[in-house]
């Protein structure tokens, strides 16, 4: 895919959804850390549904470490790799606690020091919670954006630097966003809806699907 292309393929994107959000739900950075540290391996509804319980009741470091592990495990057990997430949640509030006044560093290094906490995580706090022009790739994105050509590699690490050399700056806020919905509702897995798809002429994917297929 040539920049013309690319350029003209984020501006629908944009188009159609001018300020998109994350589907898990959040009120702090914190709460953002822990949903996107749960979602591993998990949709964000399944997330959503356990978070819309546990963050009355605890949704800092100190209530979850007051929770303990048995108590937080018990109120994110319908999540996938609960026992593990729960062993990592509780050392991340630790070490929360001790290492950042139980505040949220806006650091990437200090972010991927915390427990379960990889470069996907990094990229999506640092994007979301503050602001970063950093681009979280996931299994979606890394589809996306082999599929279509909007920006090639073998495995996500390549496709995120090859991405943040190719996407103008005024897209890269946003673009991780959109293409995580894109892949997610429209560019599927096993399917992808090549019909009702607004970037359907852009793409250089050669096996495209249609609806009578």
């Amino acid at each position: 895919m040539n920049n013309a292309s690319r350029f003209e393929m984020l501006s629908r994107l944009r188009a159609e959804n001018p300020n998109p959000k994350t589907e898990l739900h959040w009120q702090s950075p914190f709460e953002l850390l822990i949903a996107v540290l749960l979602s591993a391996q998990a949709t964000d509804v399944s997330v959503n549904k356990a978070t819309d319980k546990l963050y009355p009741i605890a949704n800092t470091p100190e209530a979850i470490l007051n929770l303990g592990l048995e108590g937080l495990k018990d109120k994110i057990k319908t999540i996938g790799l609960f026992n593990t997430k729960a062993q990592n949640v509780i050392k991340t509030c630790q070490i929360l606690i001790e290492k950042h006044a139980s505040e949220i560093p806006e650091n990437r290094e200090a972010l991927e020091a915390l427990p379960g906490v990889g470069r996907k995580t990094a990229n999506v706090v640092l994007n979301t919670a503050f602001g970063w022009p950093t681009i979280a790739v996931d299994t979606h994105i890394f589809r996306v954006s082999n599929r279509t050509r909007l920006a090639t590699g073998k495995n996500v690490v390549e496709v995120e630097q090859k991405l943040l050399k190719v996407i103008p700056n005024e897209f890269k806020q946003d673009v991780h966003h959109w293409l995580i919905l894109f892949g997610r509702y429209t560019c599927i897995a096993r399917k992808p809806r090549c019909g009702s798809c607004i970037i359907e002429d852009l793409c250089k994917f050669k096996n495209k699907v249609y609806p009578d297929e």
